[in-house]
């Protein structure tokens, strides 16, 4: 499939029930579990499904399925904010001791989370001069 094609039809079927083609925005925040074993066991990253819509929903999923097809990855996470994003990505690459170097010119947040809650994680940031 070309890249336009792919970008709007991957990572979703269409629906047996309605036969849309169209993603659904699934408007909830809570989902139903089978038992409390089940729940928990979601909880506890055990089974795959959906626990809770700040953590995953279907909508998200399919907007991760398609980058990860667009992108030729493995796998693909969407998050709420650019913040969040930086965040999880230098925590993807750093461990506990590493070292990070980097100019003081930065938006602001992203100043605050080199200067202030990375090093309070063990994450070591050095400002260079320019």
């Amino acid at each position: 499939m070309r890249s336009e094609t792919i970008a709007i039809h991957s990572g979703y079927d269409v629906d047996p029930t309605t036969k849309s083609v169209a993603v659904p925005i699934y408007q909830t925040v809570a989902y139903e579990f089978d038992s409390a074993e089940h729940g928990a066991a979601l909880f506890n990253l055990e089974v795959d499904g959906f626990r809770y819509s700040r953590i995953s929903n279907p909508t998200n999923e399919v907007l991760e399925r398609r980058v990860t097809a667009l992108e030729g990855g493995v796998a693909a996470l969407s998050v709420s904010s650019g913040q969040a994003a930086l965040n999880y990505a230098v925590l993807n690459v750093t461990e506990l001791g590493s070292n990070i170097i980097s100019v003081p010119q930065l938006y602001g947040t992203t100043h605050t989370l080199f200067a202030h809650v990375l090093p309070s994680q063990g994450v070591n940031i050095q400002f260079a001069e320019i």
